[in-house]
């Protein structure tokens, strides 16, 4: 039982990073219709922004929270300007094209931000310092959670509450539910889609950014691939859940997240990456719509 209380625990902070990863796929398919594939890269470019500023700041003397603070936001910064970037240069001008241009365009901008991590850092893993605190009212009960996971269940659970108030109670959350309803009726009723998509590119690159940093705390190391895996595995999490779906990606990022900490600790650690393919077959298979997401009807 103390086995799997750990390997459920670690499952349930990972299954919190994809969610923070999720999210902003599921957001961004549920207002423009678009899988960004970019988006791991956003994830990833959010790490080596707080490794880069972090280690700066450090050669500089200055103390760990002050860094940790500066770090998070340097990365959320970042990656939120490459977000709006992204959707301004390579979406907006195919949005009225066809699924396939916009399509081809995310792929190319994911290879781009590859190449361009590649290039200006190393193509080696690279060390990444954690960051985070360690809580001494975790001590008793180390062996089954430790503070890294801990801050990362914490802090997912606070990006989860605020993002539901913010869609749900705030005038952008309005205008986001209007425009993924109908685009055509919420601009004769005056909201600004194009401000609403580039807000939600944003929010959704900003919380990528904060996966990023928790992650590669977490592990320990950083390197230019990590946003192409976490990416597919987070797209795997959405549509699992329903694309779409807010509720929807938490749900099916903890479920990946159970599935690969069971499955390595019982099974094998060679097969974790193979598990959300797995995953992904048979959520396709069996229920295409995802679990919380409803079956749209086309229009003619």
């Amino acid at each position: 039982m103390d086995y799997f209380l750990k390997l459920f625990l670690s499952g349930t902070a990972k299954g919190s990073i994809y969610a923070l990863i999720a999210l902003g796929y599921t957001m961004v398919y549920g207002i423009v219709q678009l899988i960004n594939f970019a988006h791991g890269e956003v994830y990833m470019i959010g790490g080596f922004t707080a490794l880069i500023v972090g280690g700066f700041l450090f050669s500089l003397g200055v103390s760990t929270p002050v860094v940790l603070l500066v770090s998070i936001l340097a990365a959320v910064l970042y990656s939120a300007a490459f977000g709006f970037t992204i959707e301004r240069v390579a979406y907006r001008p195919l949005r009225n094209k066809t699924r396939l241009s916009a399509l081809i365009s995310a792929i190319g901008i994911s290879l781009i931000l590859q190449n361009f991590i590649l290039l200006a850092q190393t193509e080696k893993y690279l060390s990444f310092p954690s960051y985070l605190p360690e809580l001494k009212f975790l001590l008793p009960v180390r062996e089954y959670i430790n503070s890294t996971q801990f801050i990362i269940l914490v802090t997912t659970a606070i990006v989860m509450v605020a993002l539901t108030f913010l869609i749900k109670f705030t005038r952008i959350g309005k205008a986001m539910r209007a425009t993924a309803q109908d685009k055509q009726m919420a601009l004769l009723v005056g909201v600004n889609i194009n401000q609403v998509i580039s807000v939600t590119f944003i929010i959704g690159s900003a919380l990528a950014a904060i996966g990023g940093i928790l992650i590669c705390s977490y592990m320990g190391q950083i390197n230019y691939y990590i946003g192409f895996v976490a990416g597919i595995k987070a797209f795997v999490a959405a549509v699992l859940g329903g694309i779409g779906s807010i509720p929807g990606a938490v749900l099916g990022s903890f479920i990946l997240g159970w599935t690969e900490s069971l499955g390595t600790g019982y099974i094998s650690s060679d097969y974790e990456d193979a598990f959300a393919f797995i995953i992904l077959i048979l959520i396709l298979i069996l229920k295409p719509d995802g679990i919380l997401g409803k079956n749209q009807k086309q229009k003619v």
